[in-house]
């Protein structure tokens, strides 16, 4: 799970960073001092779970919690506990009290992945029985068939969808995390941080390269051992 710290306390911060950063199923994606200063970076590439400090000065983290995407898990970590009723209006996974000890941060980093693998595989049942999804594109939803899609391509804070209909590539505003979570695996696997492909409908396999046409997908060797292990199970001989 992607998660981000926000504590207004850089010793409190820098705390919970280190418990992060050796908790192995946790990509730590930043730290931040203040609510405002993370606001724009989480908007834009929106993390699984944040660790939030309540009292912060300019926007605390319950008016915070507010307006994050409902799918972000929230664990708040405070040396008050007379707002604990309060955070479980939001999404709220757990409570900490300051000081916080690693055990109980692993607790809480439990919880969280526990609710974020039972999600993903609720969202990849839907679309695995639905076979489309919607997409925001040029301020429209278009909907693009799970059995068209090639690959998807990484563009910053985009996503291009090369698809194999007449309309060719569908550019979305959406973040690569995003739709490797959603899609079905390993019918789709990342195979490179820019590019995720359609594994049944990659016809040739070359060395470290996926080939569609006229154009080269590479493998990066962080995902070749996955990419090797999908090929093996569906290879004869």
């Amino acid at each position: 799970m992607t998660c981000a710290i926000i504590d207004d306390e850089p010793l409190a911060a820098e705390l919970l960073a280190s418990y992060a950063q050796k908790t192995a199923f946790l990509n730590l994606i930043g730290t931040y001092n203040s609510a405002i200063e993370a606001m724009r970076e989480i908007r834009n590439n929106p993390v699984d779970l944040i660790f939030l400090d309540i009292q912060m000065p300019e926007l605390s983290g319950l008016e915070f919690a507010t307006i994050l995407s409902p799918k972000t898990m929230i664990v708040f970590t405070t040396a008050f506990d007379r707002y604990a009723v309060d955070s479980y209006k939001v999404n709220t996974i757990d409570y900490l009290l300051k000081p916080i000890s690693y055990e109980a941060f692993l607790h809480a980093a439990n919880k969280a992945q526990k609710a974020y693998e039972t999600a993903n595989a609720t969202q990849m049942a839907q679309a695995t029985q639905d076979r489309f999804i919607y997409v925001k594109s040029e301020y429209k939803l278009v909907r693009v068939f799970l059995d068209d899609i090639l690959y998807i391509e990484g563009l910053k804070d985009y996503v291009k969808i090369h698809v194999c209909t007449p309309q060719k590539k569908v550019l979305c505003l959406m973040n690569m995390k995003t739709l490797e979570d959603y899609l079905p695996q390993p019918e789709f696997l990342r195979v490179h941080r820019s590019f995720i492909v359609h594994m049944p409908k990659a016809d040739i396999i070359d060395r470290l390269r996926i080939v569609f046409g006229d154009n080269y997908i590479p493998i990066s060797d962080s995902y070749k051992d996955t990419v090797q292990q999908y090929i093996s199970e569906h290879t004869l001989g």
